[in-house]
């Protein structure tokens, strides 16, 4: 199965078990991401809807790329000037192509019930305080 997904303003044909180099993507080495913005998926000469459809990827690095010169000179002028570039990259590999969104949303719960009990303990505190 193949998928074509959008990340960094650019377009990447990915497989199950591929390695790209993408734009930076927040995340240490080891991390696992999703891909949500995927415009075509298939499977051959099949292709198969993408409402919903994610991709797996895990991170393995985080890189620079080559160093990019750039020289501006105009003659007769004495004007150079040089300067040098080198471009943030993220190196994944793909893990899986057809992970729900519906997987994700447990971790968004779990935060949600995680918060309020964060709100009580100030108050708490708070209660102490006017005790003593």
């Amino acid at each position: 199965m193949f998928a074509i997904v959008r990340t960094g303003g650019k377009q990447y044909r990915v497989a199950a078990g591929d390695k790209i180099v993408v734009e930076k993507l927040a995340g240490n080495a080891g991390d696992s991401i999703a891909l949500d913005d995927v415009l075509l998926a298939g499977e051959g000469s099949e292709l198969k809807a993408t409402k919903g459809l994610t991709v797996s990827a895990e991170i393995i690095a985080q890189a620079k790329g080559e160093k990019v010169i750039v020289f501006k000179k105009r003659r007769r002028h004495n004007y150079r000037r040089k300067n040098g570039h080198r471009q943030q990259h993220t190196i994944l590999k793909i893990t899986a192509i057809g992970a729900e969104k519906a997987k994700a949303a447990p971790k968004k719960a779990e935060t949600a019930e995680a918060a309020p009990a964060e709100k009580k303990a100030p108050a708490k505190k708070a209660a102490a305080k006017t005790a003593e």
